[in-house]
C-alpha cells in the first residue's frame, strides 16, 4: 500500500521542480529531493516524468472549475475572470503553464493532457454561463460557448501568461463588460 502523505509530498515536489527547472531539465532525482523521498518511492508510483507530469496535469483536470451562480452573464463572467485571473497570477502556475505547452508541442501525449486540464473544463464551466445566461434571456439561442470561452478567458490569458504584464486597478471589470457586451452583440 502507498502512503498517501508520500504521494502528496512528490506531487507538490513536482510543481516545484517544475517552476524551478521546466519539464526538459525536471528529473525524477530533483523530485525525490524535493519531496525528502527515495527515487524508488517515485517509480512505485510513476514509471517516468512524463507519466508523473500527465497524471498530474489529468488531477488538475479533475478538480474542475465550479460554475457561478451569481444571477447575471455580466456577474458569471465576471465571477470567472477572478478566478482565472487568481489561477494564472499564482507563482507555480506561471512558471509550469508556459513551460508545459512548450513541451506540448513536441508531445502529443502532453497536448492531450494540457488540453483536458486547461480547456475542457473550463468549456464545460462556460457552456453552463452560457447556457443560463441563454434561459435569462441575457443571450440569444444557440449562443456559442467557444467563442464565449475565447472572448472571456482569452485577453486575460494573453495579457499574464504571453505578455506576462500585471493587470491594471478594473482591468477586470471592464474585461468583463466587453465581454458580455461582445457575447450580446
Amino acid at each position: 500500500m502507498l502512503r498517501e502523505d508520500v504521494t502528496e509530498a512528490i506531487r507538490a515536489a513536482v510543481f516545484e521542480e517544475l517552476a524551478a527547472v521546466g519539464f526538459a531539465r525536471m528529473s525524477i532525482e530533483g523530485i525525490a529531493r524535493r519531496a525528502g523521498v527515495g527515487k524508488t518511492a517515485v517509480y512505485r508510483r510513476w514509471k517516468s516524468k512524463l507519466s508523473l507530469v500527465l497524471d498530474l496535469v489529468g488531477a488538475v483536470a479533475v478538480q474542475g472549475l465550479p460554475a457561478p451562480a451569481t444571477g447575471s452573464l455580466h456577474g458569471d463572467v465576471r465571477a470567472l475572470l477572478e478566478v482565472a485571473s487568481h489561477a494564472l497570477r499564482h507563482p507555480v502556475a506561471s512558471q509550469v503553464i508556459p513551460d508545459l505547452l512548450v513541451e506540448a508541442v513536441r508531445n502529443p501525449e502532453i497536448a492531450e493532457a494540457i488540453k483536458a486540464a486547461l480547456l475542457d473544463g473550463r468549456q464545460g464551466v462556460v457552456a453552463q454561463v452560457v447556457r443560463e445566461a441563454v434561459a435569462r434571456g441575457e443571450l440569444p439561442e444557440g449562443a456559442d460557448p467557444d467563442r464565449a470561452l475565447d472572448l472571456v478567458v482569452g485577453p486575460l490569458y494573453w495579457r499574464l501568461v504571453v505578455v506576462r504584464t500585471e493587470t491594471p486597478q478594473g482591468y477586470l471589470d471592464d474585461l468583463a463588460r466587453s465581454a458580455v457586451a461582445a457575447l450580446t452583440a
